[in-house]
């Protein structure tokens, strides 16, 4: 259409060519299709004049204002590309969620007042597309081979604690083997429900457990934890402030499970737009704090 609009702009094949950067003969070929598919001809051709058939005209006066709006189109998208506005869809943990992405939302928001948050959360694993995700936060100890992008944004400490309470009441554990004779309280979602690999001082111990208590989501797990229910395993940024206010105490303190990483996925690398990359260097920041 662009092709053909610039042909009779400029009145012969050889002129529009030059302009275009291809051959004459491309160009006499590619409106021979054109008139193929729409099975009229648009232009009568002498080997000295051109002229444009009624078709050609009304093909040509529409194709003007076709192109203008798709120019339109794409001018806006691209001076929009870098600009942070419009909804930003995020799904992440519960967990997560609460504890991380909450709280930085408001400096967040505060800063790009022309964008739409929207928050879903959920424990399991969504389908990004199924469900219309610019980005979802995903902790796992590598992410599979997928059509999906993932990038690193931090890594996530995984520790045992237990509450003074419950502590002061059972012998505190002094070696991995220990919590097998203690109530252990599991998280369902995890891949270390029954089996805790924990890295010391003196290398990897690996114990099998049977949790008394199996929760689907971390904070309940950290909430039991606290009214004294056990011992468990929680991440970082879910047992930080229960920590710091003294509510929890690190049981096997020489002791962690491995570390799994927080990623930031999206679709396509083109999922990466402004609104996209602003969230995550935000909450690259937060994770820092």
């Amino acid at each position: 259409m662009h092709a053909f609009r610039r042909i009779v702009e400029r009145g012969s094949f050889a002129r529009a060519s030059e302009d275009l950067g291809v051959s004459p003969a491309l160009l006499s070929r590619e409106v021979r299709l054109l008139e193929e598919s729409l099975g009229t001809l648009l232009l009568t051709r002498t080997t000295r004049s051109m002229s444009l058939t009624d078709a050609g005209r009304l093909y040509y006066e529409e194709a003007q204002s076709i192109l203008a709006a798709v120019g339109d189109v794409e001018n806006r998208i691209r001076e929009g590309a870098g600009a942070v506005r419009g909804h930003l869809r995020v799904n992440a943990s519960n967990s997560f969620g609460q504890e991380v992405i909450a709280p930085m939302l408001p400096g967040f928001m505060a800063s790009f007042p022309d964008l739409r948050v929207t928050l879903s959360m959920d424990d399991r694993v969504v389908d990004m597309v199924e469900g219309g995700f610019d980005v979802s936060i995903r902790i796992r100890a590598a992410m599979p081979d997928s059509a999906l992008v993932a990038r690193k944004i931090g890594a996530v400490r995984q520790r045992v604690y237990a509450s003074p309470a419950y502590v002061a009441s059972a012998e505190m554990p002094e070696k991995p083997e220990d919590v097998a004779r203690h109530k252990v309280i599991g998280f369902l979602l995890a891949d270390h429900l029954t089996t805790w690999t924990l890295a010391g001082p003196d290398g990897t111990t690996t114990i099998e457990l049977d949790p008394m208590i199996r929760v689907g989501n971390s904070l309940v797990l950290r909430d039991l934890l606290v009214s004294g229910q056990g011992i468990g395993t929680l991440p970082d940024f879910v047992s930080r402030r229960a920590e710091a206010r003294g509510d929890l105490v690190r049981v096997l303190p020489d002791y962690e499970l491995p570390a799994p990483e927080i990623f930031a996925v999206t679709t396509s690398r083109l999922g990466a737009d402004a609104k996209v990359s602003a969230f995550v260097d935000h909450l690259r920041s937060a994770l820092r704090d």
